[in-house]
């Protein structure tokens, strides 16, 4: 998939974030302790104090800039590209405002040429955790990593017996078969299936508290997955999901208008 886990919006991951990094910015300074930083640095009240304050800064961006993320998050799933563009803007927004600090600091210095050191001590030190982060969340399994309570649904058969508990976002379709339900999800990189001897109606309140919704008679769809809809050939309309080789899921007129403003 081209979306990130839904861990990474997690309260774990956020707070993880906002307190590893400005130690890490702390050590690499201190292990680090190249001249043109130590010069860059050496200003107004020396070092040290300069470097709380830039991790002040750091600490009060890197959590507001999180905080923003998961709530944007949690209306649709965010891709790979845009986490990538997002921690780009999220460095470049740190620097602008440290800039601005040792503009102040060193008086006559300017604001510009503090930017650009910035902007120079910002990506020399955040360029390492956050390939560190993206790689360890891109190579390790979503469902291997603690999802929160309230994004997990539990699906019981006919008889109330718990059956599969997955997150509600790597979820793709249902479908009715019989006298089951086919739950197609992902497990990593892969789509599984799962079948449970259930009724649509039997699971149609767990799958709206879920946001995941009904698009035909026979089908629920997980409105985070669907990339567009189109009409084939013969007029009907179909759901394309955002996973490779995942077979579209036809959507109803009845339905299309609530699963397109959705989108």
């Amino acid at each position: 998939m081209n979306k990130i886990p839904s861990s990474i919006l997690s309260l774990t991951v956020l707070l993880l974030h906002v307190f590893a990094m400005p130690v890490f910015f702390l050590g690499f300074i201190l292990i680090y302790n190249s001249q043109w930083m130590s010069e860059f640095l050496n200003a107004g009240l020396g070092v040290i104090f300069n470097v709380l304050m830039i991790t002040s800064i750091l600490i009060g961006v890197i959590g507001i800039s999180r905080f923003i993320m998961t709530m944007v998050g949690r209306n649709g799933r965010i891709s790979w590209w845009q986490y990538a563009l997002w921690s780009f803007g999220e460095v470049f927004v740190f620097s602008c405002f440290a800039a601005l600090y040792m503009a102040l600091v060193y008086g006559d210095y300017g604001y510009f040429p503090a930017l650009g050191e910035c902007l120079r001590l910002s990506f020399a030190t955040f360029s390492y955790p956050y390939i560190i982060f993206a790689l360890l969340f891109a190579l390790i399994r979503p469902d291997e990593i603690e999802a929160n309570e309230e994004d997990l649904v539990r699906f019981a058969d006919s008889t109330g017996r718990l059956k599969l508990v997955i997150a509600h976002d790597v979820i793709l379709y249902i479908e009715a078969q019989e006298n089951y339900v086919s739950i197609h999800y992902m497990e990593g990189e892969k789509q599984k299936e799962y079948s449970l001897r259930q009724s649509m109606r039997g699971i149609e309140e767990l799958m709206e508290k879920h946001g995941i919704i009904r698009c035909q008679r026979s089908y629920f769809v997980n409105p985070r997955h669907v990339t567009v809809l189109r009409r084939d050939k013969e007029g009907f309309i179909q759901a394309e999901l955002d996973v490779n080789n995942s077979k579209p899921v036809p959507v109803s007129p009845k339905y299309y208008e609530q699963l397109s403003k959705m989108l």
